[in-house]
């Protein structure tokens, strides 16, 4: 009989090797009691005692339910103690973010989403949150208040934004993730996700959400973290080991994500083959169609395999479609300069949260659209902090055929920076949600860029007179079939006229939180019968909405999708049957906090219109 000796040492070898690898990643469950779990039980002594510390500073966020120029529902809200937390409900001092559920993917405002965008990457917002003393994190609490289960994402960074001087190095690290999951519960919970250690102390938070599967809007109270000034030591005890864990630790130890992208596209040691089976008698065609399925980094790893894969992987047309999004705690400088000679025929690009910390220069940015962007349609540049008004003349300069424009949360670009976008004639869609766009620069863009279908002002706080842009739009952009306009102070019944008149195409309109805008001057009604495209219509918090509005939507709004109306004090059950007998096609109505619907009326509107989600709000 052979000794078993050599068996015993191979799985004693692998046993070992199970160990390192959880020592350096955490499970991505969140219950302890899952078979991925690694208990990390910190040993800590008096030198080293758990410092509990909840957020000092909001740093960055992507967007928010609130003002600008408020505390209510914005993400300000997660500096400090909890406002809220463990009380349930809808309240005015958490932080919220713009959007939930699938509702805005389904308007006619939607974007068309990227391909090759990466499965595990499915983040929508994010959060940025800084605390006073830099730690080893050995746990990270949400204290979320209302619809939980929003959280997907939490990384942590090695830079103090306390720091006066700028760190040498950036790094961002996972610490926990995990696929949106449905919560059926919408009660206020701790959450508490089990975390990976990393060697190198943080005060940066990031938190990532994803709202697409609840019922109505996420409100998270506060963040707590805990953590060690020195790294602990950690004491493992392993339960069941999962092979996929494996697979990523060879992803890592090989350098197969974007952090390794300058190295694969740069690599040159192909190996020479005679032959490279079944390829050679395929058409180029069908090869590139082939590798059209894979992520940009599943290129930069076919890349390497032979020349003739490698001459497929880099060739041009395999960029027309560009979505750098999902590698912004990576992509750099260099990143773009190899990816250069690759993007020339780039169509779609989409850079958005990339560049920040110093990642992206403004010289590093020019020098890539003065070689990539002739060709270039479609720029995505939200949250993009890099951007100055250098870069949005480059992009007037060298993106002539530009169609598409993201600005979203680009709210340190100074207001004299879009003067510039008023060069590009083609544009058919615009966000400048909540940027320093002023009202000078606003017209000259309104009224050189007639061909606008799709634009986006809301929360823009420093225009002065909405009406006076409403009547540009009314007469330059009679193209225009969608308009945020969420949250602006000013704009009165003359401006809504203006727009009614003279935007007839109009098949969305956010007018969420327009304070001045009163139903006794008929404004609304006046809206229903001159804009019979309406699909998606927001009068969130308006609290002068009556019976009379619902009525002329119902008899000139047939195909209304989407209804928001929460507030009004004077709609009443039997205007809101009508609409939905009406509107066969409506599939949100929102009437939360409206007094007259209770939750009986609910009920049986529920019952006679089952395929209408019907959302009534509360607070305890």
């Amino acid at each position: 009989m052979p000794p078993v000796f050599p068996m015993l040492t191979v799985l004693t070898m692998f046993y070992y090797m199970c160990l390192r690898r959880r020592a350096r990643t955490a499970t991505r469950g969140e219950m302890m009691n899952s078979h991925r779990t690694i208990e990390a039980n910190s040993q800590t002594s008096p030198l080293n005692a758990e410092v509990v510390q909840y957020a000092k500073e909001v740093v960055d966020f992507s967007s928010h339910y609130g003002s600008e120029n408020s505390m209510s529902y914005t993400m300000w809200n997660l500096a400090g103690v909890p406002n809220v937390f463990p009380s349930s409900g809808d309240f005015t001092q958490t932080a919220v973010f713009r959007t939930y559920g699938t509702w805005w993917d389904q308007c006619p405002s939607a974007p068309v989403p990227f391909k090759r965008t990466p499965p595990n990457f499915q983040s929508q917002d994010y959060v940025e949150l800084a605390f006073e003393q830099q730690v080893y994190p050995t746990a990270v609490h949400v204290l979320e208040t209302y619809h939980p289960g929003a959280v997907i994402r939490i990384l942590a960074c090695s830079a103090n934004p306390y720091s006066p001087s700028p760190p040498a190095e950036v790094r961002w690290e996972i610490l926990w993730s995990e696929k949106p999951t449905k919560v059926n519960a919408s009660q206020a919970r701790q959450f508490k996700p089990c975390i990976k250690q990393i060697n190198f102390p943080t005060n940066l938070m990031r938190l990532e959400v994803n709202s697409s599967l609840l019922d109505y809007y996420a409100e998270l109270d506060a963040v707590v973290l805990h953590g060690t000034k020195d790294k602990p030591v950690l004491s493992l005890k392993t339960s069941l080991i999962d092979m996929n864990d494996l697979e990523d630790d060879y992803e890592e130890k090989n350098g197969c994500g974007m952090d390794n992208l300058n190295k694969k596209f740069s690599s040159i040691a192909l190996r020479e083959g005679t032959s490279n089976g079944y390829f050679d008698k395929l058409p180029y065609e069908l090869i590139q169609l082939i590798l059209n399925h894979l992520t940009l980094p599943d290129l930069c790893r076919l890349a390497q395999t032979c020349k003739l894969l490698n001459q497929h992987c880099c060739d041009p047309l395999q960029y027309i479609h560009l979505n750098l999004q999902p590698y912004w705690a990576k992509l750099n400088d260099t990143s773009l300069e190899f990816l250069q000679p690759r993007c020339t025929l780039v169509q779609w690009l989409n850079l958005s949260w990339t560049g920040n910390r110093g990642f992206i220069s403004v010289s590093g940015f020019s020098r890539f659209l003065k070689v990539c962007g002739s060709e270039l349609v479609r720029l995505e540049l939200s949250c993009s902090h890099f951007l100055n008004e250098t870069c949005l003349e480059i992009i007037s300069e060298m993106c002539l055929n530009l169609q598409d424009l993201n600005l979203s949360s680009c709210d340190k670009l100074p207001p004299q920076a879009f003067n510039h976008i008023a060069k590009l004639c083609g544009l058919k869609r615009l966000v400048l949600y909540r940027t320093k766009v002023e009202q000078t620069a606003l017209l000259s863009v309104l009224n050189f860029c007639s061909e606008l279908q799709h634009l986006s002002l809301g929360s823009c706080v420093m225009i002065e007179d909405y009406d006076v842009i409403a009547s540009m739009i009314g007469a330059k952009c009679k193209k225009l079939r969608t308009l945020d306009l969420w949250r602006c102070k000013n704009i009165t019944e003359n401006g809504i006229a203006e727009l009614a008149s003279g935007c007839p195409l109009l098949e969305e309109l956010d007018l969420g939180w327009c304070p001045t805008l009163q139903s006794s001057t008929g404004c609304f009604a006046k809206l229903a019968r001159q804009l019979p495209n309406l699909q998606k219509l927001f009068l969130t918090a308006n609290r002068s909405v009556c019976d009379t509005d619902i009525e002329e939507l119902a008899c000139n709004c047939t195909r209304l999708r989407q209804l928001d109306i929460l507030g009004t004090r004077m709609v009443s059950p039997a205007s809101l049957r009508k609409l939905l007998e009406s509107c066969k096609d409506l599939s949100l109505l929102d009437v939360s906090f409206c007094s007259q619907i209770d939750n009986r009326a609910v009920l049986e509107l529920n019952v006679s219109f089952p395929k209408v989600f019907i959302k009534k709000s509360f607070t305890q």
